[in-house]
């Protein structure tokens, strides 16, 4: 096959492009050059996409023998992550970053050019497996990253090659000190990749501005706090809320109004969900016939629920979970699992969360 291997400058995509290059393939190398000042997205782990990652995939890809291009793809990055990024904040909701890259960025707007280019495949370096086509958890969990896959479609996944995902990390960085790779001991990237120095709140005022505005007590309804912006909060967050409540509980953030600036916070009693409602979901497979017992993944490095997902009238779904579940925040994506006891792996598809059923009861009383 001739297959087109996304190499980020990081051990990942460079043991992945040395596996497909080892199974026989037509391999070609692209670099993604994904920020308009590449020199200021790096520093240690944080970050990605810098001048010095570009050049470590272009090592890798010169030992392999293997052509390689930058292909400049900031303009679509800043417009379809960025700033995507930047307005969920400011509509009150927490965005996925890598998951709306791997749907706009390597699973759309690459795999479309690499198929227009004639080529038959996209191999990355994510940490998920494909089996009869159908999208599985790596068998590293601590690494698997079938949540911020679970966006792609059957089309998609058709065309995508994950080498990766039938070892560990530990075997990942093995093969490339085997193979004398300089980035076998390349800190992995951590964080969101557009924000090195991890402030997102700054990153967001930099950019929203001061918006000030009220913290309330969901149960008296008195102000207890004040803020510089309602982006500055996630559903679900504890720490750095600056509020005085006048007593020692805990106090989490329930509800996020930004058209009021309203950020309510409430005790734990007040912060789980046991219902979560979304938008039209999009499927790794054939549709599933509804309703249907299933596992759900809420975030990106939490542990699945068992749950009942049912159609909801707008088109999307409503999941009803098995236990209650706290730090549940819209914007994030709510992944679906097989939940058969030998295929609770795959993937069925994700939908993205909007409403919180339970915690809103609790907030209106």
């Amino acid at each position: 096959m001739r297959v087109l291997a996304a190499m980020s400058g990081g051990v990942d995509s460079a043991v992945a492009a040395a596996l497909a290059v080892d199974a026989g393939h037509d391999v070609t190398g692209v670099h993604l050059a994904l920020s308009p000042d590449r020199q200021t997205l790096r520093s240690g782990a944080r970050g990605c996409c810098s001048v010095e990652d570009a050049h470590d995939a272009r090592r890798v890809a010169d030992e392999l023998g293997v052509p390689f291009y930058v292909w400049d793809l900031a303009e679509r990055f800043t417009e379809d992550v960025v700033d995507d990024f930047v307005a969920e904040y400011a509509a009150g909701r927490t965005p996925n970053p890598c998951l709306r890259c791997n749907e706009k960025i390597k699973f759309s707007a690459v795999l479309d050019r690499a198929l227009a280019l004639g080529f038959d495949a996209v191999v990355t370096g994510h940490h998920a497996r494909l089996a009869d086509g159908r999208l599985r958890r790596s068998v590293d969990a601590a690494k698997d990253q079938s949540y911020v896959l679970g966006v792609l479609t059957a089309d998609q996944l058709a065309a995508a090659m994950f080498p990766l995902g039938s070892m560990t990390k530990h075997r990942v960085r093995e093969i490339a000190a085997e193979r004398g790779f300089a980035v076998a001991a390349k800190p992995d990237s951590h964080d969101i990749c557009f924000i090195p120095d991890g402030d997102t709140r700054g990153f967001l005022s930099r950019r929203l501005g001061s918006r000030p505005g009220p913290v309330v007590d969901a149960t008296t309804g008195t102000t207890v706090g004040e803020h510089d912006g309602t982006y500055g909060f996630t559903v679900g967050q504890r720490r750095g809320l600056g509020v005085n409540a006048g007593d020692q509980r805990p106090r989490y953030v329930l509800a996020i109004e930004p058209v009021s600036r309203t950020v309510t916070v409430g005790t734990a009693d007040l912060a789980g969900v046991t219902e979560v409602r979304t938008a039209a979901p999009t499927w790794t497979g054939a549709k599933p016939e509804l309703p249907l017992r299933a596992e759900v993944q809420l975030r990106a490095h939490g542990s699945p629920v068992p749950c009942e997902v049912l159609p909801a009238g707008d088109g999307g779904l409503r999941i009803l979970l098995d236990e209650e579940q706290r730090g549940v925040a819209p914007g994030q994506s709510a992944v679906l699992y097989e939940p058969d006891a030998e295929r609770g792996d795959r993937v069925l598809g994700q939908a993205a969360m909007q409403a919180l059923g339970e915690r809103e009861e609790a907030v209106r009383r």
